[in-house]
């Protein structure tokens, strides 16, 4: 092969390509505003709640989990949450031939009190729209971040694990030119509510504070008006 064969086939392809993102995954959070005596009112009620009654198992771990009716002892303060967490799914929601308006928006509510040790398996919540969540009580210390103590939620990337068959080492570059890794951490805060597709998968990582973490999960639903 001559030199200038060599350097012919050597010579790049130049291809002006733009990362373009498909597909997006929904997450909306955010702190509420003037919510503090809000979250004061539903500590109070979720803590007379689980001193009468032993919880249920679902895909909590050493954690009490209250039965899913919240709404119908949660008082006021759970009503107005409730509709906060609706009106952030109506921003994120389009229905063809139907305006969001136009439909019921369901939920249903439960409780979490995790003491130290306790964590959430992966999960989803299938037959729901829309899961939501809202942090009352992080359970550190003062001066203790929330970094420190874990607990965190993280979320799955539902392309998983089937990106890895290839190759386990193998990451997609996102449209920020970083690496896309199989599960996103979100640090939360007291008085932060997220929002997140309900059939996308979640989990809390183990809990390791020595106070008691406080929060509340919804299921969002829409139905067509009768």
């Amino acid at each position: 092969m001559s030199s200038t064969d060599s350097n012919s086939d050597n010579e790049s392809l130049r291809v002006e390509a733009q990362p373009v993102g498909l597909f997006e995954t929904p997450i909306a959070y955010g702190r509420l505003k003037d919510g503090e005596s809000l979250m004061v009112d539903l500590e109070q009620t979720i803590r007379a709640r689980m001193a009468e009654d032993d919880g249920l198992s679902r895909s909590n771990i050493g954690a009490w989990h209250s039965d899913t009716d919240m709404l119908s002892w949660g008082g006021e303060a759970a009503k107005k949450l409730a509709q906060a967490a609706v009106n952030i799914a109506k921003r994120m929601s389009h229905f063809k031939e139907s305006l969001v308006e136009e439909r019921d928006w369901l939920v249903r509510m439960w409780a979490n009190v995790t003491p130290e040790g306790g964590l959430n398996h992966l999960h989803s919540h299938p037959g729901n729209l829309w899961a939501a969540g809202l942090y009352i009580d992080m359970g550190n210390e003062p001066g203790e971040s929330e970094r420190e103590i874990g607990g965190h939620l993280y979320l799955e990337d539902p392309r998983f694990p089937i990106v890895a068959m290839r190759d386990t080492s193998f990451r997609m570059m996102g449209v920020n030119g970083q690496p896309q890794q199989y599960e996103t951490e979100i640090q939360l805060q007291r008085g932060n509510l997220v929002v997140f597709p309900a059939w996308l998968k979640h989990g809390v990582r183990p809990f390791k504070g020595k106070r008691e973490r406080i929060s509340i999960a919804m299921n969002i639903d829409a139905r067509l008006k009768a």
